[in-house]
């Protein structure tokens, strides 16, 4: 992109917790034009509407975007929405459960949609979770596979734990999963190797007092809402790195989105630890290059696109 040109950012996940701090940084530069999507339309002009629980809402918003774009291309799209649940009892109108379709597939499927409109040089930074990696010690129960098929009807998975809990942080974690496979997969789309765009699967770390915990139980929201206070959350962030604040993260987001910050050669994970940046290896269920291209291509069935 030409110096002083104007940068358009295309995000989701920007209207609470540290993706509301990323996108405010970004709108405050002259330099940068964000399209927001979100349930809730608050900026006309800035928002457009986006529920990540239908496809066809994906559609519509991409559709919307190529509106607002104008023939313009998109030099930062950022995925950062995402949910935690309870449990995986939960379905989409599409009939999928919902943490994998709204974490997983609806970002697939909007990624898949504006690949054409990606600006040469572009950057897509993917949020995701390091208890997708059995070796952070997230406590969450880790990813057995990322088999889309199963994640989207988990009924029929052999390996479903019978416990609601359990089953709910499963869905979370394979679906953080899919995000750093969803990464890989793109780096090897044909359409996008002329284009040099920066792909990067975020890890913002434990970050407490934000929207992710909006459909746990009270008793649940509200302990992730007092953790976020900086008075309480301070002591315990010296005694574990995976935890950041909202600013940290934030920040970050905003710097790799537009730029500031670019991953080494050969590294697509980002992790922040103890509010600094790294640039590691994921799981090794998350470096397996034909898991990748499986889950390209079911996903692709799933969302009504060729593979």
């Amino acid at each position: 992109m030409p110096r002083g040109a104007m940068s358009t950012m295309v995000m989701t996940g920007g209207t609470s917790g540290f993706g509301a701090i990323a996108a405010g940084r970004l709108r405050r530069s002259a330099e940068n034009r964000l399209l927001l999507g979100a349930r809730r339309v608050q900026e006309p002009g800035g928002s457009l509407p986006l529920d990540l629980a239908e496809l066809e809402s994906v559609r519509a918003f991409a559709g919307a975007v190529r509106g607002e774009l104008a023939g313009a291309p998109i030099d930062a799209l950022i995925l950062n929405a995402g949910l935690v649940r309870a449990d995986a009892n939960r379905r989409t109108v599409d009939g999928y459960e919902t943490t994998f379709a709204v974490n997983h597939l609806a970002h697939y499927l909007l990624l898949r949609l504006l690949l054409p409109e990606l600006a040469t040089g572009a950057t897509v930074v993917l949020t995701t979770s390091g208890t997708h990696d059995p070796a952070t010690g997230a406590g969450l129960t880790p990813p057995r596979h990322a088999d889309a098929a199963l994640l989207a009807y988990p009924d029929r998975d052999p390996g479903l734990d019978t416990r609601p809990r359990k089953a709910g942080e499963h869905a979370y974690t394979a679906s953080k999963l899919c995000t750093v496979l969803t990464a890989r997969a793109l780096m090897e789309q044909e359409s996008l190797r002329d284009k040099a765009v920066t792909v990067i699967a975020y890890c913002p770390g434990q970050v407490f007092g934000t929207g992710l915990a909006q459909d746990l139980p009270f008793y649940m929201r509200a302990v992730w809402s007092v953790m976020g206070a900086p008075v309480l959350s301070r002591p315990v962030r010296r005694l574990n790195r995976t935890l950041n604040t909202r600013v940290d993260a934030g920040n970050t987001l905003a710097d790799l989105a537009s730029g500031v910050v670019r991953p080494p050669a050969g590294r697509i994970y980002a992790a922040l630890r103890g509010g600094q940046l790294t640039w590691s290896d994921p799981s090794e269920a998350a470096r397996g290059v034909e898991a990748a291209r499986t889950l390209w291509r079911d996903s692709a069935e799933l969302a009504g696109l060729p593979a």
